[in-house]
């Protein structure tokens, strides 16, 4: 059996907010609305071919969004234009860094306080090449 990822669900107390972050500053598409007693209660973003987010409105949502969900990554093929993309919308993130898998990678939160990851492979990336990652936090 071969798994890829279909897709993630986040919560949010603001759609729109949590919209123009996805499609303006990471150039997703959103794909279709849910509608809940005729009020829009969410939608999908398309990442890519078969890759979504899906969101949905929770009011009561707090500082601590994502529940236990942790990150989310996402690949990138150019680090320094996305670092430079991302920052130029305003957006935090950490200084561009090779993690100890051998990708070169940045962090950043969406509008709910949700962690992403981004990162770009390199030829000696353990997700290519299988080789084992001693952790270093």
């Amino acid at each position: 059996m071969k798994l890829k990822l279909a897709h993630i669900c986040i919560l949010t107390n603001d759609l729109q907010k949590t919209l123009y972050f996805y499609e303006k500053v990471l150039g997703m598409t959103k794909v279709f609305d849910f509608v809940k007693a005729g009020d829009l209660y969410g939608y999908y973003i398309k990442m890519s071919d078969n890759n979504f987010i899906e969101v949905f409105k929770e009011e009561t949502i707090g500082e601590k969004a994502g529940g236990t969900f942790q990150h989310l990554c996402l690949e990138t093929d150019d680090i320094k234009e996305s670092f430079k993309k991302i920052r130029s919308m305003g957006i935090e993130t950490t200084e561009i860094k090779k993690g100890c898998d051998n990708t070169f990678q940045i962090w950043f939160k969406d509008p709910n306080g949700l962690d992403i990851e981004l990162h770009q492979y390199t030829e000696l990336s353990s997700q290519l090449t299988g080789k084992e990652c001693e952790v270093d936090w």
